[in-house]
């Protein structure tokens, strides 16, 4: 079975979107450990809302500079969970049809590598509930950003997590992995 592992960076005070803060951060080491989750999954699932923001974003990018990761992006396979996207037009995306447990559900028993889905909202809340979530990778940022925070939309899904590893950087960044438990 695949696993579904998310990787989420996070500021300090709980902000993930739009996560142009972690460029000072997204040295050699942060770009190898991204490298790697990267190797592992030949599948990456996303909302709406990350959708949005990352087909706007990597097909700008140079496929030809590995350095970029804009390779990787534009060419894995997509999974988009969504009731109002109906023709993507990102490069090898799939809308997810249906129910989305059902659908993740099937996603993770077919062969293949892991799943990765970045950013951290209500899909993410709703396949942790599921048990369908493996391991969660917050990358926590040493940088106050201001505004909305993770916790503002996720009132009432209360989850704890068990500590699996933790990684720290010369930057400062800590990547923190936790295998969902039960509910809190």
């Amino acid at each position: 079975m695949r696993k579904l592992i998310n990787s989420t960076y996070i500021t300090l005070d709980g902000v993930i979107e739009n996560p142009t803060w972690t460029m000072p951060y997204f040295d050699e080491e942060a770009a190898a450990f991204a490298g790697s989750q990267t190797d592992e999954a030949d599948a990456m699932l996303m909302g709406r809302v990350t959708y949005d923001g990352m087909s706007a974003a990597w097909p700008q990018r140079d496929e030809s500079d590995p350095s970029t990761g804009a390779a990787y992006f534009n060419n894995v396979k997509k999974y988009v969970a969504s009731t109002t996207l109906t023709k993507p037009t990102w490069n090898n995306t799939e809308v997810l049809q249906g129910d989305l447990v059902q659908e993740v559900t099937r996603l993770k028993a077919q062969d293949g590598g892991d799943i990765i889905q970045y950013g951290y909202g209500s899909v993410t809340a709703q396949l942790v509930h599921a048990g369908l979530v493996d391991e969660v990778r917050f990358w926590i940022c040493p940088v106050l950003q201001g505004g909305a925070s993770l916790t503002a939309p996720l009132k009432d899904v209360p989850v704890s997590f068990e500590l699996i590893g933790t990684r720290v950087h010369r930057s400062g960044v800590i990547i923190a992995t936790y295998r969902p438990g039960t509910a809190a």
